[in-house]
């Protein structure tokens, strides 16, 4: 595996530093290096809707965005140095534009291998709320999303494998960030009753998950579990208090043409406080 090359998305949000702390952490020590970027408002843009309003005497927010952007650098060179510690390079990177956009554009031309992005929004039916940035490059990138809510050692793992050849990918993908912290890796896998999974498909998938993450140094644990992928994946969630959930961007009927992310991965997403890792294949766009 080539260095691998993560750009994590900050912004003044405490929990974006966490995310860049988390994957610093995640990483110590693998052969990666992160960018950390921030997108600061098009000043230009500002001062057109500010034309727009008459009679309407404003400060020129050139020297707020200025001081803003300072802000926000000395931050993440902050948290970078838990990235250099582990001897993970990590540097800054600031832009013009929108969040989104320039976090999309900035993975594509720079070739990344997966990006981070630290969310918060608690809601008190679902758990969590995505913010528009977060749902706008879990739609649209085409690599691995990390989104973290909140700063854990990562000891315990929960892989829920479905089978799919992303989810395969997914398990090459997340065995060589584990290599030197070896957690405590449980692979989970639900048969899906509605789909009319049978029991021998199950015990069939649950032990090429097995086996390939022993192939690749790792001992994991295996589960199975009967009903809805989503709910059976969120019980595992809290009664393991895994540190970091991962899982394919796909599920059984994954779509040939547009490749968008499942309503499952995102439903997962939107309602767990723990990381979750949203793999994708690059190399597959």
């Amino acid at each position: 595996m080539s260095r691998l090359k993560v750009l994590v998305g900050v912004d003044r949000s405490p929990e974006s530093h966490i995310a860049l702390r988390y994957v610093c952490h995640l990483l110590e020590h693998f052969d990666a290096e992160v960018e950390a970027i921030y997108a600061k408002p098009d000043v230009d843009m500002i001062r057109l809707h500010q034309f727009d309003v008459p009679f309407l005497k404003t400060k020129d927010p050139a020297e707020s965005i200025e001081q803003e952007t300072e802000e926000v650098r000395g931050q993440i060179m902050d948290a970078c140095q838990v990235c250099l510690a582990g001897k993970v390079p990590c540097e800054p990177k600031i832009v013009v534009g929108e969040a989104a956009e320039a976090i999309l554009e900035k993975a594509r031309s720079g070739d990344y291998d997966m990006i981070v992005l630290g969310s918060h929004g608690h809601s008190a039916i679902k758990g969590l709320i995505l913010g528009t940035v977060h749902s706008k490059i879990l739609h649209h990138a085409k690599r691995p999303v990390l989104i973290v809510r909140d700063l854990r050692e990562v000891q315990r793992v929960l892989v829920a494998y479905r089978g799919t050849k992303c989810d395969q990918e997914a398990l090459e993908f997340l065995a060589p960030l584990l290599a030197r912290k070896k957690p405590h890796i449980t692979v989970l896998h639900v048969r899906e009753t509605d789909k009319g999974e049978s029991e021998e498909f199950a015990h069939a998938c649950t032990l090429l998950g097995k086996e390939t993450l022993e192939n690749l140094g790792h001992s994991p644990e295996v589960k199975e579990a009967a009903g809805d992928f989503v709910d059976e994946t969120l019980k595992e969630i809290i009664s393991g208090n895994h540190d970091l959930v991962v899982l394919g961007a796909y599920g059984h009927d994954r779509p040939r043409i547009a490749k968008m992310i499942s309503d499952e991965a995102l439903s997962i997403v939107s309602r767990t406080t723990r990381p979750v890792l949203v793999y994708r294949n690059k190399k597959d766009h």
